[in-house]
């Protein structure tokens, strides 16, 4: 099918490219064929409930984040699971990035089929399928991949596959917290963990030390955790425990990455460590606990406050006013399968009403009260001008589980005219 056949098939009185699973979209064309075919969201010419992004935003917050990592002299190595589309992995190495972030040798091998070429795999590595996946990415010479390690366990099984293939493994000690998730808590079990690695140095190689810090809550606590990290890493460099040079230093989710970019490039490292952050939602942000987190980067943080206006809300979810039963209740044609709501419901932001010039504040008072898979209950006044086949669009709060979601996601320009289509793997 050629893209003139394409367009006319895909015209918006024949069909939608928001329609979840329709992935051959943006498959077929480019994004400036996309732009071309001319889709508004406010000519209603996107099927709704839709999860959108703005172009603009999503530029400010790549730009900002990396002009942040900049001034500390560190690397973003931003954690893909976020949003698991690689148009925008691309975007993120575009303007910098030293490589992408993932969870699963699934999501690794959904950005290697996409071109990344660099990942942290900030997880353990377990299971025979799992291992394989990996090892066939190896083969290729230009594949970089480091994942982590803390037992002996986990250790002697990949110490066992990776020798059996004769390939050689990269890893990074991860520490831990009592009471947190994975990674070594004290000294007995980083002793073990490293001489668990001594009898694989042919097949596994000890590349650095890497923590999430997102497991503690005070930044007292957070601060005391970097300095073991940095004490760790200082005496392991001393006895020359590592097989790679500059040896990797990385933490940081979306919350406190401030606090690590500090404490990290304060350690007088210098040249011997590379010292690679981790955040994923600052791409997209929210209205919730990471706009929460942000305004306190902002507060405590001089480099961030020096540098202005913070990150910008980039991700919404439309959908239309689909009932009016009572005086003081809409119903709006969007659920839990459209929208996260784990950290908090969707929040209105945009009211707009087809016909008019564009969107308007949605009112102060409307709010969701609940949420059930396909409908949402939203508190109005008995006198507001609502009608049924308004749009409402609604700020999210925690991307990650709104991404997850849609298959398909339209990037919006300033006048909603849809620029481009994303497609998302999980």
């Amino acid at each position: 099918m050629d893209e003139r056949t394409f367009a006319q098939m895909a015209a918006p009185s024949a069909i939608s490219p928001l329609n979840k699973g329709m992935g051959f979209l943006h498959q077929a064309l480019k994004p400036e064929a996309i732009a071309a075919l001319g889709w508004n969201l406010l000519k209603e010419d996107l099927s709704l409930p839709s999860a959108v992004l703005y172009r603009d935003k999503l530029l400010h917050n790549l730009e900002w984040m990396q002009r942040f990592i900049e001034a500390y002299g560190v690397h973003l190595a931003p954690h893909g699971k976020t949003t698991m589309a690689p148009r925008l992995f691309q975007m993120q190495l575009g303007r910098g990035a030293w490589g992408i972030t993932l969870a699963t040798p699934h999501q690794t091998q959904v950005a290697y089929q996409h071109g990344v070429r660099r990942v942290l795999m900030a997880n353990q590595l377990v299971g025979k399928e799992n291992m394989a996946i990996i090892a066939r990415l190896l083969m290729d010479p230009t594949f970089t991949y480091f994942c982590l390690v803390d037992s002996p366990a986990q250790i002697d099984q990949l110490g066992a596959f990776y020798s059996e293939r004769r390939l050689k493994l990269q890893v990074l000690l991860e520490l831990g917290v009592t009471g947190g998730r994975s990674g070594v808590r004290d000294d007995q079990q980083i002793h073990s963990v490293l001489s668990a690695l001594s009898r694989w140095d042919d097949c596994l190689a000890l590349c650095g030390v890497e923590l999430y810090e997102g497991v503690l809550d005070h930044e007292s606590s957070i601060r005391a955790f970097l300095e073991r990290a940095v004490t760790i890493t200082h005496t392991m460099l001393t006895e020359k425990r590592f097989q790679r040079e500059p040896v990797l230093l990385s933490g940081a989710g979306s919350a406190w990455y401030d606090v690590v970019a500090e404490a990290f490039s304060a350690a007088g490292f210098g040249d011997s460590v590379e010292i690679v952050l981790r955040p994923g939602c600052y791409l997209t942000h929210d209205v919730g606990s990471y706009r929460e987190a942000q305004t306190k980067i902002q507060q405590r943080n001089p480099i961030a406050n020096h540098m202005g206006s913070g990150l910008l809300p980039a991700l919404q979810v439309w959908a239309y006013v689909q009932s009016l039963p009572e005086q003081d209740r809409a119903i709006i044609a969007m659920g839990k399968r459209d929208a996260a709501f784990d950290a908090g419901l969707p929040v209105p932001a945009l009211h707009f009403r087809p016909g008019e010039d564009a969107p308007k504040s949605a009112a102060a008072h409307w709010s969701l009260t609940k949420i059930m898979d396909q409908h949402a209950y939203m508190e109005i006044a008995e006198h507001d001008d609502l009608s049924v086949g308004d749009l409402i669009a609604f700020d999210i709060a925690h991307p990650c589980l709104t991404f997850d979601k849609w298959r398909q996601l339209p990037i919006l320009d300033s006048e909603y005219q849809v620029v481009d289509i994303i497609e998302t793997f999980f």
